[in-house]
């Protein structure tokens, strides 16, 4: 990547979009250098492990300098994109600069992950986790990226001494207190975090000695094929990178799994009136314009369960040994999209009327379709709602987001044989599930919420008299 030293020229670098995340990956540039641009106009998207994300430039100018391609995953902190804001013509260079990554990148596919034609996200899946993403430390004072890149370059090309830092090398105290311990001159460390700061990881690595191999003449073994590489048939197999939220949505459900043990109830429930409410409300004039769906109302019917059940919104704090108890709801509605499942959440879903909920129930499903959902809506959820049951599948044992104490499956509403009154009719009929952490929901906390939930859905005035 070239500096830009010219006064008139700014560079605009990889901004935090996700509250603590360290990197992002570029999407797509909607400029090109030679490019004018102005103040706010949306230069490039990038993805996160959270979501994907437009960022706006703030500068007006000429594009001087794009410093990644596409495809390219990039430190926060580090620029991206040089602007002109003089307007003066782009160097013949530039082009060619933004055709190569710089030696320190993080490893990325060849090309950016292709998103599948034709499919629209649904409402189903388990969640991204908010605990298990990487988070950047605060920032210290700006060591210039030349000095960081000089660094690292000296360290990966295996000779020469790294440049001793003009200033106070930078580390947090418990890092400073490490190298005290282990009697590593800070000095001396190659520092690998975000604006040069030093890392409880660099010191272990400075204080391990590093030893010169001897030479040893193995003895003669048989050649080991190549693993899967080898085998790898393009013509009748696909491989696609895991990245971005697929990666953070495996990660979380593989900590979830094995964090939190899980119990899993079911109840089988008349949804009909249910039905017939929905209906109703469509012909509202309160309604008009907006969602109005089964899922609004098994959505309220959950929030009037956790009010007459509050001890269900919680969630376990492992560092503390506590049972966090919250007086908020913020609701999640599981999503599958192009990039993987995420779960989006409506903020103190409790404090809202219905037409209020359907109003943000459908904004949330909006946004996840167009895939502009946010980071921030999908941190500080609290219990989730999963249909599964657009699939046609009755009902399924979700997995717990990372942070969240229950989750409900909501299966296929099917028309079924069901006795009512005293008689055998055809009602409609559905399946729910609901998943609890057991460390802090007893199976009788968890059977009162699942069989207030069906309660409401079989007889929907409830919503009136319990709300």
């Amino acid at each position: 990547m070239t500096t830009m030293t010219d006064t008139s020229v700014r560079e605009f670098k990889m901004p935090d979009v996700g509250e603590g995340l360290t990197e992002a990956e570029i999407l797509k540039w909607y400029v090109q250098v030679g490019d004018t641009v102005t103040d706010g106009q949306v230069v490039c998207e990038v993805e996160t492990a959270k979501a994907a994300v437009e960022l706006p430039i703030p500068y007006d100018g000429v594009v001087r300098a794009l410093h990644f391609p596409e495809g390219t995953t990039v430190d926060v902190g580090t620029s991206i994109i040089a602007i002109d804001v003089n307007g003066g013509s782009a160097p013949a260079s530039a082009p060619a600069e933004a055709a190569q990554a710089p030696a320190a990148a993080a490893p990325v596919a060849d090309t950016a992950e292709k998103k599948p034609e034709g499919r629209q996200p649904v409402l189903v899946g388990y969640g991204v986790a908010t605990s298990s993403t990487k988070r950047r430390p605060r920032k210290g004072v700006e060591v210039p990226v030349q000095q960081a890149s000089a660094a690292v370059q000296t360290e990966l090309n295996g000779h020469g001494t790294p440049p001793v830092p003009e200033s106070r090398p930078l580390a947090k105290p418990p890092v400073r207190k490490l190298a005290k311990d282990l009697g590593v001159d800070l000095t001396t460390v190659i520092p690998s975090g975000p604006d040069g700061i030093i890392t409880r990881e660099d010191v272990h690595a400075a204080a391990t000695p590093t030893e010169t191999p001897v030479p040893v003449t193995p003895a003669p073994v048989a050649a080991v094929p190549a693993a899967p590489a080898a085998s790898y048939d393009a013509a009748r197999e696909t491989r696609i990178p895991v990245k971005g939220v697929r990666k953070a949505t495996a990660a979380a459900m593989v900590g979830s799994a094995f964090t939190a043990p899980h119990v899993t109830e079911f109840v089988t429930v008349d949804v009909t009136r249910t039905l017939k409410l929905v209906e109703d409300l469509k012909q509202d004039k309160d309604f008009a314009g907006l969602r109005v769906n089964p899922l609004l109302l098994i959505a309220k019917a959950l929030l009037v369960a956790i009010k007459r059940n509050p001890d269900i919104n919680a969630s376990w704090d492992e560092t503390h040994q506590e049972i966090v108890l919250k007086h908020y709801v913020n609701l999640g509605i599981a999503a599958a999209t192009p990039r993987g499942l995420i779960v989006p959440n409506i903020k103190d879903a409790d404090a809202k009327t219905l037409p209020q909920l359907a109003e943000a129930l459908g904004e949330l499903v909006a946004t996840a379709k167009e895939g502009r959902t946010s980071p921030a809506a999908m941190q500080g959820g609290t219990v989730t709602i999963t249909n599964v049951g657009v699939f046609g599948v009755d009902t399924g044992t979700p997995i717990l987001p990372p942070g969240e104490s229950a989750i409900l499956a909501v299966g296929a509403i099917k028309l079924q044989p069901w006795v009512h009154k005293g008689k055998v009719k055809p009602r409609q009929v559905t399946t729910l599930a609901l998943s609890f952490d057991h460390r802090l929901i007893d199976g009788e906390l968890g059977s009162k919420v699942l069989a207030d939930v069906a309660a409401i859905l079989e007889q929907p005035k409830k919503l009136i008299t319990w709300a």
